[in-house]
């Protein structure tokens, strides 16, 4: 079985950030400082411990403030970049990195979230469960701000629960995924495209996963969120590791 070192990461870099504009105005969210550094870094950090060696970065909005702070390397990793034109939506500015993604599987993560997630253990059970694709999915107090993923004891998805007002218990979507790069492949390319609402959907029953973490999560797309995360990043792993 492969490592995660032969894997190429993607992360989704490009949103808009206007939930967070009233604190974070001036440069993309994956730019908002915690403890003085980057959110983006946690983010690297997380990928080069995995052992991960290659990135791919898919910018868009104030992208080139990313590419000017991170250069083409960071730690063992090295970047490359996808850059959007237009607006896309998270499927569509996947399909556009397709060209500079070499592996068989994709390691993809959303940019303003983090699953303190151990992502070997993620990738050894993709491999043994014979997914074509795997969300990692985590156990938060209260589902309703995000929208429930409903898996079976196999790990099987049979189906996504829409945002609630009555929250709840249960496990949710954390933006980490393996998926086969042939899947990515058939995502449309010319026009906006949803993982979320459109292709992961359209996915169930066709070999559609789901891997339990307990691990920590974290969203920095409202003010609160970011506000949170100077407690969610101890000082210490702040300096980098």
């Amino acid at each position: 079985m492969a490592s995660l070192a032969n894997v190429t990461a993607a992360i989704l870099v490009g949103g808009l950030g206007t939930r967070l504009r009233p604190v974070v105005s001036d440069r993309p969210k994956v730019l908002a400082e915690i403890h003085g550094r980057p959110f983006l870094a946690y983010l690297l950090d997380q990928l080069a411990r995995a052992g991960i060696t290659q990135v791919v970065l898919c910018t868009g909005y104030l992208g080139e403030q990313v590419q000017a702070q991170f250069g083409n390397a960071y730690r063992t990793l090295r970047l490359k970049y996808s850059p959007e034109r237009m607006p896309l939506g998270t499927g569509g500015t996947l399909r556009l990195a397709l060209p500079l993604i070499d592996s068989p599987v994709a390691l993809a993560l959303n940019g303003d979230s983090f699953c303190d997630a151990n992502l070997n253990f993620f990738w050894d059970w993709h491999c043994q469960s014979g997914a074509r694709a795997t969300l990692l999915l985590t156990h938060v107090a209260d589902a309703g701000r995000y929208g429930q993923v409903q898996v079976q004891a196999n790990g099987a998805i049979s189906g996504f629960r829409e945002k609630q007002q009555q929250g709840g218990p249960g496990w949710i979507n954390a933006g980490v995924y393996l998926i086969d790069r042939d899947w990515l492949a058939d995502i449309p390319s010319d026009r906006a495209v949803s993982l979320e609402r459109e292709i992961f959907p359209a996915w169930v029953g066709r070999g559609l996963y789901g891997w339990q973490s307990e691990g920590r999560f974290l969203d920095i797309g409202t003010p609160e969120a970011y506000a949170a995360a100077q407690t969610f990043f101890a000082p210490a792993a702040a300096e980098g590791e």
